[in-house]
């Protein structure tokens, strides 16, 4: 066998991507959540059935 010298630079760079992408997909996840959360409570409510009439359906 012989005795190589080890190179970390590519593992380390690979190391370094995958965080970084794993982050910002965390990141991009978090804020479409949040969107759609605002969204849903901003969604109009439907008027409220006045006491003592039928609602109308056809």
């Amino acid at each position: 066998m012989t005795d190589k010298p080890k190179n970390n630079t590519a593992r380390n760079a690979a190391i370094a991507a995958a965080g970084a992408i794993g982050s910002a997909a965390i990141a991009a996840a978090l804020m479409y959540a949040g969107k759609r959360k605002k969204k849903a409570d901003d969604a109009p409510r439907p008027p409220a059935i006045p006491s003592g009439e039928p609602p109308q359906t056809d």
